[in-house]
């Protein structure tokens, strides 16, 4: 009787040719792999996958199922197989890398973060998996307060096959995009990517709004390979787009063409642009910049920062462009940027998988403002777990097209966005400067700086509430008999969601001694400080929408010091206060000044008691009452608020037109 180490010796010998004859058809499929034909390795590894017991050999089968997943954007079979991997212990730490990618893409964000966890545990000095984790914590933020965007399938172009970027014609009412559906020339699946291969269609809008139905483009562009990704020219009288041939056991990549649109509305045979002399070069997804000079495309070249990049080449002539660019480190990263798109308002659009994000391509958006670069992610609704790329946009507003395979999509699918505009309203209340009581039936202007005027009243509880447009600036003015007009200002502008503004505007009895907050000068002396400028604008503007009114400024110090020397020392600070606000422009009649010294103790109103608890309305501050004070700190403060300037209405029937010479005539 044979021993059972004599058995398992035969069983593991004639085990070894069936392990090596595995091995080489599993080689044989990687061929596959490498030339890009991803379809065709993936059916041969599912057919090895049960028959395989060796188990590195299983984890790999399993690796690369998940790579030929991945490559032909298949998130649900990537996460699959890449599982298995893990789970088979494949020796490569990518297998757990790519895994954490595959959950992110499905908008598991949670497991997607422990994995990245795991994976940062066996490749500590790789940062993806550091930036996987902060993704999937952002990816969560974005989808609980996503922007204004709205987004909708455009069920109008889209097929039950893959349709995917749009371009707009002459004008928004052509649309021209790429399809895989059976209606394509080429009634044959791509090897690569797994789809039909794909066509250039096109739609036309008519008056209603209606859509027609997608047609190939007429003429000599599409053939039986892929043709994609096209751009129009301003004219409408060329076509950029992308062709790739595609032949067995070869990986021939892309190249962009031209075609011109005949009299007979057809489009003539393509040329191809020249863009690189490496012929194994692949160029794609071309889009022209509004003025036609530029044009962008991605490119696997060398001499970029890693997988495709986004170029620009400059035009020299009908089909000649100058040597191709690399738009660098604010564009490009070590993986892919892809399908650039150049807007009328001067921003750039373009979609990466390696500036982190939602899943796998995201959109993103590259601007210049105020002389600063910034490069956006589009976040949420605008990208999604899937992969979103190949946007346009309509000329003046902020709406248009692009493509996804989000949940939802029959592969790639064309979506629909606009942005609505942002709804701002002003809820205001009126009060009395001096009591802090609301004013009723006041009335309330408004005037903004597009030239709309709207007037209302305060109600019964002194408020009142406008609805507003945003990018806009806003003066509020309020009128009542017995008061001074009072102004408020508020804008709209930088606000990115919809929002309610508050304002509070104060209003001062016109027979009352008004003190004008927060005017400082340098100790002993005359001279404004810079941070009193503020309050002084803000009474400038209350003499400009009082334009009837005179007044006499006051300036006034407390008691410490000689009284002829606080008296001069006040005549001059008031002089002070005039001279700034005829700098600005008000009428030197209009103004008087008058040194007050230490004569004129404040009296306590009701707005300093509740901001001075130790002080009662009514209380003067006298000389003997701050000397019957304990407290150093609240002496000081008693100084300080005699320490003020202020004004106090003369008259009301004040004329800028007198003798009939204006104001500042030279005459």
């Amino acid at each position: 009787m044979r021993s059972i180490i004599t058995i398992v010796a035969l069983i593991l010998v004639a085990a070894i040719p069936q392990a090596m004859a595995q091995n080489k058809k599993v080689d044989k499929a990687l061929t596959y792999f490498n030339s890009g034909e991803y379809t065709k390795c993936s059916e041969m590894l599912v057919k090895l996958y049960p028959k395989t017991k060796d188990r590195p050999t299983k984890g790999k089968i399993c690796f690369y199922l998940g790579e030929c997943a991945r490559k032909t954007s298949d998130p649900r079979n990537a996460e699959r197989w890449y599982k298995k991997a893990v789970q088979a212990k494949y020796s490569n730490p990518l297998a757990t890398l790519y895994l954490a990618d595959a959950l992110k893409m499905r908008g598991n964000y949670e497991d997607a973060s422990a994995t990245y966890s795991s994976y940062i545990d066996l490749v500590p000095d790789d940062k993806r998996g550091e930036q996987g984790v902060k993704d999937c914590e952002t990816a969560l933020q974005w989808e609980k307060k996503p922007t204004r965007y709205i987004v909708y399938p455009a069920r109008w172009l889209n097929d039950k096959e893959s349709d995917f970027a749009p371009a707009f014609g002459t004008d928004s009412t052509e649309i021209f995009y790429t399809s895989a559906r059976e209606s394509a020339t080429g009634n044959e699946r791509n090897a690569n990517s797994g789809m039909y291969y794909t066509d250039i269609f096109y739609s036309k809008r008519d008056k209603k709004g209606k859509w027609s139905i997608p047609i190939p483009a007429e003429g000599a562009v599409n053939t039986n390979f892929d043709e994609g990704s096209p751009c129009i020219s301003a004219d409408g009288q060329t076509m950029f787009f992308t062709s790739c041939k595609n032949i067995k056991n070869q990986n021939l990549g892309c190249r962009i063409y031209t075609s011109t649109l005949l009299e007979n509305a057809t489009w003539s045979a393509p040329e191809e642009v020249p863009l690189f002399q490496d012929t194994a070069v692949s160029v794609g997804h071309p889009c022209l910049s509004p003025d036609g000079r530029t044009l962008y495309f991605s490119s696997d070249a060398s001499g970029g920062l890693g997988g495709r990049d986004i170029w620009k080449a400059t035009r020299e002539g009908k089909n000649k462009w100058g040597e191709p660019q690399n738009l660098g480190g604010s564009i490009n990263t070590q993986d892919d940027e892809l399908y650039p798109f150049a807007a009328a308002d001067g921003s750039f659009y373009f979609s990466s998988n390696g500036r982190g994000g939602l899943g796998g391509l995201d959109i993103f958006k590259h601007y210049t403002k105020d002389g600063v670069t910034h490069t956006e992610n589009m976040q949420v609704p605008i990208n999604s777990a899937g992969d979103d790329f190949g946007i346009t946009f309509f000329k003046k507003f902020q709406k248009g097209y692009f493509s996804s395979n989000r949940e939802g999509s029959r592969g790639d699918d064309i979506y629909a966005f606009y942005l609505p505009p942002i709804e701002v309203s002003i809820e205001g209340v009126v009060k009395n400067e001096e009591t802090t009581v609301v004013i009723t039936d006041a009335e309330v202007k408004l005037t903004a700086s597009d030239g709309t005027q709207l007037e209302s009243k305060t109600n019964n509880a002194g408020t009142f509430n406008f609805k507003l447009i945003e990018n806009l600036d806003y003066m509020f003015v309020t009128n009542k008999p017995g008061f001074l007009k009072g102004v408020g200002k508020e804008t709209t502008k930088g606000l990115t969601e919809n929002t309610v503004l508050h304002i509070e505007i104060l209003m001062s009895p016109i027979n009352q001694v008004i003190e004008i907050e927060n005017i400082e000068y340098d100790f002993n002396k005359a001279n404004l400080r810079e941070e009193s400028m503020v309050s002084l604008d803000k009474l400038v503007e209350v003499l400009n929408v009082n334009s009837n009114i005179t007044i006499e400024l006051r300036a006034n110090t407390d008691f410490r010091g000689n009284d002829e020397a606080n008296l001069k020392l006040s005549d001059e600070r008031a002089k002070s206060v005039v001279n700034y606000l005829v700098s600005k422009g008000i009428n030197p009649a209009r103004l008087t000044s008058k040194g007050m010294g230490e004569s004129n103790p404040v009296k306590v109103t009701k707005k300093i008691a509740d901001k001075y608890p130790f002080l009662k309305e009514g209380d003067v501050l006298s000389e003997a009452f701050i000397n019957n004070l304990t407290s150093n700190q609240d002496k000081e403060i008693c100084h300080q608020l005699n320490r003020r300037s202020e004004f106090a209405v003369i008259s009301t029937d004040f004329k800028e037109i007198e003798n009939g010479i204006p104001f500042g005539s030279d005459n």
